[in-house]
């Protein structure tokens, strides 16, 4: 005789066991400490088996015998429906531990070798930040593009645009990753850029040729640390990232060669970088060794010499002396290309000085040989440019 909601909710346990047939297979098993199970008996390949269908009250009668139904269909199929759950079950684990953040995780660990530290550390902050507490957590395989795109817009929403387009770039290249190595189909990152903001061409502020002389001599009248004043001078003189500066140690440099061979490690693009000194940069250099020729950091932090000067350090130079927004120490790269490509210096020099890479591997590392004593000549040049625009 098939249950009814009554007979099942009114079911009270006993000593033992016992079984209440719903028909077609099913019943419920009461146990003696009051749980209820939903229990489907079924034959398949000849072989007696059993499938459970829930537990009461979570499951009702009415979804237990929906559950029946279906697992008798599979039957007809030629399915076993407790094989069929165990693959499920094993699925569904696997695309659990598959999240998006196991796979950004592993991703990562593929790929920081090529990157420098900051770039890493970088990328894994915004991925803490702003994609994780959101998705960190979902199967990547489940993951859509509306999602995607609610979680990216919220940092549309508070302005960081450049941030954005990193951090999006990311996810594309962390769902690529995991569809090569068989964890998902699609890339719900792959169309998003048309309904997301983009970042406006970033002018950094920089001086042109004739704001020079007042720059230099504002620079030289500097009374605050005689070392980040320095330290600006050799930037400007070298056209260095500001993070190659700030973190060179002594072991890097050969001051009577007039060479300084800046890690890979520190570099954006992961290569070693050449630079060749000018003698105004030899000169700075001495003078900053009698104060820090002591310490590993050629520019050790003010309160901590293990750690590098602060890397505000040149911006309060640059303020303090009034070229606040008007000038910065990327800007002093693209003044020093702008000046050298007048003067009608060779660009591959130029670009190589600059650590821009160049895209034929083969090419560039020839270059990186072929042009050191002519990058020589030509910051020599650089530098004595500077000096007479100084004396001015």
């Amino acid at each position: 005789m098939a249950l009814t909601d009554v007979k099942v909710r009114s079911a009270k346990p006993t000593d033992k066991a016992f079984k209440l047939t719903d028909g077609e297979g099913m019943h419920l098993m009461v146990h003696p400490n009051g749980s209820k199970y939903w229990r489907l008996q079924y034959r398949f390949d000849g072989k007696q088996k059993t499938l459970a269908l829930g537990v009461y009250p979570e499951i009702t009668l009415s979804e237990a015998r929906q559950r029946r139904d279906e697992a008798k269909r599979k039957v007809a199929n030629g399915i076993d429906p407790s094989e069929q759950k165990k693959v499920d079950k094993q699925t569904r684990k696997i695309a659990i531990e598959n999240n998006f953040k196991a796979l950004a995780l592993e991703w990562h660990e593929y790929k920081r070798p090529g990157w420098s530290k900051g770039y890493a550390d970088d990328l894994m902050e915004a991925f803490e930040n702003d994609i994780f507490p959101d998705l960190g957590k979902r199967p990547i395989a489940e993951i859509k593009p509306l999602e995607m795109l609610t979680t990216l817009r919220k940092l549309e929403k508070r302005g960081v645009l450049d941030k954005l387009r990193k951090i999006r770039q990311a996810c594309k290249q962390v769902f690529t990753y995991a569809i090569v190595t068989g964890r998902a189909e699609i890339n719900p990152v792959s169309d998003l850029a048309s309904a997301l903001a983009t970042p406006k061409p970033q002018h950094f502020p920089h001086l042109l040729a004739d704001e020079l002389p007042a720059f230099l001599q504002a620079l030289e009248n500097y009374s605050g640390s005689p070392i980040t004043r320095l330290a600006t001078r050799i930037l400007m003189l070298t056209g260095v990232r500001t993070i190659e500066l700030r973190l060179a140690e002594w072991r890097e440099f050969d001051l009577d060669k007039g060479i300084w061979e800046v890690p890979k490690e520190r570099m954006k693009m992961r290569r070693p970088h050449i630079v060749p000194l000018s003698t105004q940069v030899v000169e700075a250099l001495k003078e900053i060794q009698a104060v820090t020729g002591r310490y590993s950091l050629v520019f050790p932090g003010r309160n901590d010499a293990a750690k590098p000067m602060s890397e505000a350090s040149i911006n309060q130079v640059l303020k303090r002396i009034g070229y606040h927004g008007k000038a910065t120490g990327h800007g002093f790269r693209h003044t020093m290309s702008t000046i050298l490509h007048e003067q009608g210096y060779n660009t591959a020099w130029i670009e190589l000085q600059l650590a821009h890479v160049d895209k034929n591997t083969i090419r560039g590392t020839y270059n990186h040989a072929q042009y050191l004593e002519q990058r020589r000549d030509m910051l020599q040049w650089y530098g004595d440019y500077l000096d007479a625009n100084w004396e001015r």
